[in-house]
């Protein structure tokens, strides 16, 4: 479905405005929406910091342990309006000299989901570091359904993200592309199904 009056849009997206806040709650809405260029991200309200990244894991850890951490309290930083927590006071350092080294890609929301237009989910336990870009997954099969093509999921992410996500608010954006879905958009049981033929011919 193609909607061109602007009228038409601008009605829909109020209603889905509405919608989103029923669904999802004030709380979270200001959570991933924050006053900044970072805007939205996948981050909760939590005690000392109205916008904590990944639910307090340590972006630094997947780059330099290979693996995901959570942070503390005790080592936080403010980065454009989101707050990071590290392990250690080495990993705020290291954050601190170079923040967009270690800054998720998109917004540290799914990026199979955002291959859709979708910001959506993003588990701080299922990652992929590509190109030195640390790349957060909504879970093993939207990892799997991305790394069928990595190059080309990429290209659509980043294009989706360009055009669409950055700097919109999540949940409006995220129920507009439920309902008026891209021309490639697969369900995860149809992801699933892709995976396992993949699997299947050995691929």
């Amino acid at each position: 479905m193609t909607v061109t009056s602007p009228t038409v849009r601008r009605g829909l997206l109020a209603a889905t405005l509405a919608a989103s806040l029923l669904l999802g709650g004030c709380g979270a809405m200001l959570a991933q929406n924050p006053s900044s260029p970072l805007k939205p991200v996948n981050a909760v309200a939590a005690e000392g910091a109205e916008h904590l990244m990944l639910k307090g894991h340590d972006v630094v850890a997947y780059f330099t342990q290979g693996r995901h951490a959570l942070g503390s309290a005790a080592h936080q930083s403010v980065h454009q309006g989101v707050t990071f927590r590290f392990a250690s006071a080495e990993h705020k350092a290291l954050f601190d000299r170079e923040p967009g080294r270690y800054l998720p890609q998109y917004g540290g929301y799914c990026a199979n989901g955002i291959a859709y237009g979708i910001p959506w989910g993003g588990d701080a336990d299922t990652w992929r570091i590509e190109g030195g870009k640390l790349y957060i997954f909504g879970g093993q099969g939207s990892k799997d359904g991305f790394e069928l093509d990595v190059p080309g999921n990429i290209r659509l992410a980043d294009r989706y993200w360009a055009e669409e996500v950055a700097g919109s608010n999540s949940f409006v954006q995220r129920a507009w592309r439920l309902v008026w879905r891209v021309p490639h958009y697969q369900s995860g049981e149809e992801i699933a199904r892709r995976v396992a033929e993949a699997r299947a011919r050995g691929k």
